[in-house]
């Protein structure tokens, strides 16, 4: 897959949301792999599905039945825990994204800590990637973080915007335009590094255009928005507006 900046951004659907509501009534409804099945005819180009530890949203099923009917791609994001590995190699997704995992938080609230544990996440990633597995890790728009990404060996990563959307969310212009051009300069130096860079967290109708105009970025995954916006239009066309968006900004850029 091409590295070269710009070309046609990739819409990853985050399908974890589906499976919340599914399990706060204790069903098989809603069904979080025909969400991923709509999501396909819609126009998203991949499905990212985040195994928890606690299994508080999909699980174990989930991820078997992703795996025998899904034909996108499926990105596992999952903590860098000896289960988890496990769990990505005998099952070998067409990628995992590394992410930081806390009990008590409601959502990914940050990038995982590469600079401060790279020895192990180096030797937690080798046996994925030599599995043939795209390995991504989700972090901060930080160069420290970036060039430890890079130094463990690590293909892709993936820029937390949650802050953009916190400042956007605030009101914060000044917030907004400076979280923006951290993701911008931070995009540039990993892809110089030779990284393929993703973005996610946090982005709506109304945020997306920015980010998705940056020309280095190849993939935004994007859930929670468009999962709730699909209860007032329909999965179809909540997936179908996000990517009408992020193809509208990068034609403009």
């Amino acid at each position: 897959m091409s590295n070269a900046p710009g070309g046609r951004l990739r819409l990853g659907l985050n399908i974890d949301h589906v499976a919340t509501v599914r399990n706060a009534r204790g069903g098989p409804h809603p069904d979080p792999l025909r969400a991923a099945l709509v999501a396909e005819a819609a126009g998203a180009d991949g499905i990212t599905a985040h195994l928890r530890e606690d299994r508080r949203h999909i699980t174990d099923a989930d991820i078997d039945a992703l795996m025998a009917r899904l034909t996108l791609p499926l990105n596992l994001e999952m903590a860098a825990t000896a289960e988890m590995q496990a769990i990505a190699l005998r099952h070998r997704p067409h990628a995992v994204c590394v992410v930081p995992e806390k009990r008590e938080e409601r959502t990914t609230e940050g990038g995982l800590e590469v600079a401060n544990d790279e020895n192990r996440l180096a030797h937690f990633i080798a046996p994925l990637r030599d599995a043939g597995i795209r390995v991504s890790i989700f972090i901060a728009a930080d160069r420290r973080q970036i060039e430890a990404a890079h130094r463990i060996g690590a293909p892709v990563i993936e820029l937390h915007t949650g802050g953009y959307y916190e400042a956007g969310l605030a009101g914060d212009a000044a917030g907004v335009a400076g979280e923006l051009g951290k993701l911008a300069g931070m995009a540039a130096f990993a892809h110089d590094l030779g990284l393929e860079v993703h973005a996610g967290h946090g982005l709506t109708y109304d945020n997306v255009g920015p980010v998705a105009a940056l020309p280095q970025i190849r993939e935004l995954n994007i859930g929670h928005f468009i999962i709730g916006e699909a209860i007032f239009v329909g999965l179809p066309a909540a997936v179908a507006r996000m990517r009408d968006e992020m193809d509208r900004a990068r034609a403009a850029r």
